[in-house]
């Protein structure tokens, strides 16, 4: 601060008097703020009167630059405390024009432009309160503190929030359904859901919106869908992915009172869309995870219900933010990991697998001229047919998805692109065999002769267009096949025979094989079995121990009671993956029913079923993922129980007209059906009682 008091003025007269003559230059220049390149200017100048010359004009600088200072600075009490700096190597011609008090009046007009869009701001009157409060607080607030820029962020952050921002469905029925079938196909009872919610929307504008699960194995198009549904409806897309959160702040945000705190992911993909009704993708709701922070998958409960989220109350905001118009979509593989909480907060959707026809349809349509477009071909350039796509759909993948068929439709791709683009290289590179062929005759030897006649060769020989698919190229592209049909090799002896099974990848076929040896009766089993299908394997040997006299079941001694001095070993291929559940009941009973009768088991003949000690068959779930594996298996005969027969309904028509089914109710229709000629049974004798 330039203190120009009389005091001051005395007490500086004083301290020059004291000094000898010639080291006051030297003195004055490391007072003044200047640059080193001007004090190295000083120190060089050997005459004194030239070192004062010098000296005088760069004191006059800094005092020109304080008063100019102290004439634009506003007055305060703690004036004399402060000290005001000019920086060095810049002259007063040099001032830039904007100083701390210009920015300031920025900051200040920034505040005032804040103010004003908040209270032009469509926000609820709660939001606005909190608005009001929180800017009045700004203004009074340094900007040096740190709570400024955190309460900045958040008043800006609240502006932007689409309060009442929506846009306009699109509710033509009609031209919905067509872009839905052009996008996806099959899906008919998503669709069918899609269509349902339009045509309410149509007779009630206030309709909130619902809160779909997708739930099927990976590779249907659960999240594709999701997009063209909101495609479809006009509105704005988000996906939040949801697989491995464990912290429930990334739903909820955080509490301002922490340093980094931020909105959560619900907040933040509204700020995104900037609309507050658009249509939310929350991906792999299935594999949420729980930690120290909190359960995320109870944070989404208050999103996902219709009757609370009107008023879902972000912790970083702390002000309730209206979610009702937002359509939900989650998609998970399977329900098992979801919470019965929030599983019961949303509509289940099964999305199954798709059948081998639904594949090459989908082949065709959509995943061939996505892949030539991604690699630059046309069709007149490559050919697929769909018995190559069959071939492609049978020997290298075994899904219930399109996923692997469209990376193996990829490579064959890539395979092509490298022939076109050889092609097109061989028909403009000149010939070899003609460049300089006189002046390099007498230094060309026999083996470089030989190279260039076979280069020539191949270069003469563009590929045919189109470029056919067929087996053999897909031996050559893919290699050898990666699935083969070991049906009927597995079945070739007694005490083997097939199930199914149902995956969150979707349905499997499962073989169950049994042996038995000299032992003290003890039962094995093998194959990560859950406590569940451990169970069942009892309960198969105790009914068939309890019947053996009625089936003429015998050990290898010829007793009926089957676990005398016999051991018996189940085993459950593959062996390093885990296996429960009821439904191999049936499928344990027919293995060792096999093993004691030494009949084979239908080759062709697959089944499911839970059983009772009684020699009930009950009913189990995931049918249509079970009969679409034996159908991907080949398989033509398959026993479910009888209770099941509505579950056929689902399966399309030429799916269900290549299998047969057999509905039992019983283990004695089981036998029956699985083995050629039937199970006999050996009829009861009644005993006679004599009267004499």
């Amino acid at each position: 601060m330039l203190d120009m008091s009389v005091p001051a003025v005395a007490k500086l007269r004083r301290l020059l008097d004291s000094l000898p003559r010639e080291a006051l230059p030297d003195i004055l220049t490391s007072i003044i703020r200047t640059s080193n390149q001007e004090k190295l200017q000083i120190l060089d100048a050997v005459r004194l009167e030239e070192r004062f010359k010098m000296t005088i004009p760069l004191l006059v600088r800094q005092i020109e630059g304080l008063k100019l200072l102290q004439k634009t600075r506003k007055p305060k009490q703690d004036d004399d405390k402060r000290v005001v700096a000019i920086r060095p190597n810049r002259r007063i011609s040099h001032i830039p024009s904007t100083t701390e008090d210009e920015e300031e009046e920025e900051d200040h007009d920034d505040v005032v432009m804040l103010e004003k869009k908040i209270r032009t701001s469509s926000m609820s009157e709660q939001a606005l309160k909190v608005c009001l409060k929180e800017i009045k607080r700004l203004k009074k607030m340094p900007q040096s503190m740190p709570e400024y820029a955190l309460t900045r962020n958040y008043l800006e952050l609240m502006v932007e929030l689409p309060w009442n921002k929506s846009t306009k469905d699109r509710l033509e029925i009609r031209a919905a359904r067509i872009l839905l079938d052009n996008d996806h196909y099959a899906m008919e009872k998503l669709k069918k859901r899609v269509l349902e919610y339009l045509a309410v929307r149509q007779l009630k504008n206030n309709l909130k919106g619902p809160i779909l699960c997708f739930v099927g194995p990976p590779g249907v198009g659960k999240t594709s869908v999701g997009r063209s549904i909101a495609k479809t409806l006009g509105r704005e897309f988000h996906r939040i992915a949801l697989g491995g959160v464990c912290d429930q702040s990334d739903i909820r945000g955080h509490r301002r009172t922490y340093v980094g705190s931020m909105p959560g992911r619900i907040i933040n993909g509204l700020k995104t869309v900037g609309v507050n009704n658009p249509v939310f993708l929350l991906d792999e709701v299935d594999k949420l995870g729980k930690s120290l922070q909190g359960d995320p998958a109870a944070a989404l409960l208050e999103v996902l219900d219709p009757e609370q989220n009107h008023s879902f109350t972000d912790h970083y905001l702390n002000v309730a933010f209206d979610l009702s118009q937002v359509l939900f979509i989650a998609t998970a593989n399977t329900t098992a990991t979801i919470p019965p909480a929030l599983l019961d907060r949303m509509e289940i959707i099964q999305v199954p697998g798709y059948t081998q026809e639904e594949k090459i349809e989908i082949a065709h349509r959509h995943l061939i001229p996505k892949q030539l477009e991604q690699h630059g071909l046309t069709p007149q350039q490559i050919q697929i047919p769909q018995v190559t796509t069959l071939d492609i759909i049978t020997r290298y993948t075994r899904e219930a998805g399109v996923r692997s068929l469209d990376r193996k439709l990829g490579a064959i791709c890539r395979a092509v692109a490298v022939k076109v683009a050889e092609g097109q290289h061989k028909e403009t590179k000149p010939d070899r065999a003609e460049v300089g062929e006189e002046d390099c005759k007498e230094h060309v030897t026999e083996d470089a002769k030989t190279e260039s006649i076979s280069d020539t060769a191949d270069l003469a020989l563009p590929p045919e267009m189109p470029i056919l698919i067929d087996f053999h190229a897909l031996k050559d592209i893919l290699g050898p096949p990666m699935y083969e049909m070991e049906v009927s090799e597995r079945l070739s002896q007694p005490g083997v025979a097939i199930g199914l099974a149902w995956t969150p990848l979707g349905g499997e076929i499962m073989f169950v094989e049994a042996s038995r040896m000299d032992g003290e009766g003890q039962l094995t089993l093998t194959g990560q079995l859950g406590d569940v299908m451990k169970e069942s394997a009892h309960l198969a040997i105790s009914w068939l121990r309890s019947n053996a006299k009625r089936y003429q079941l015998t050990n290898a001694s010829g007793s009926f009671d089957l676990l005398d001095n016999t051991d018996i070993h189940l085993h459950f291929p593959a062996g390093a993956v885990t296996k429960d559940g009821p439904s191999a009941g049936v499928t344990i009973v027919t293995c060792l029913a096999s093993l004691f009768s030494g009949r084979l088991v239908c080759s062709d003949v697959a089944m499911t079923g839970e059983i009772t000690l009684r020699g009930l068959v009950l009913p189990v779930g995931g049918i249509k993922d079970k009969v679409l594996a034996a159908h991907r298996a080949g398989l033509k005969r398959i026993i479910i129980p009888r209770r099941n027969e509505k579950d056929l309904e689902e399966i399309a028509v030429n799916v269900r007209q290549d299998l047969t089914f057999v509905m039992a109710s019983c283990l004695d229709e089981v036998l029956n059906a699985a083995f050629d000629g039937g199970f006999a049974v050996k009829p009861r004798v009644e005993r006679l009682n004599s009267k004499l």
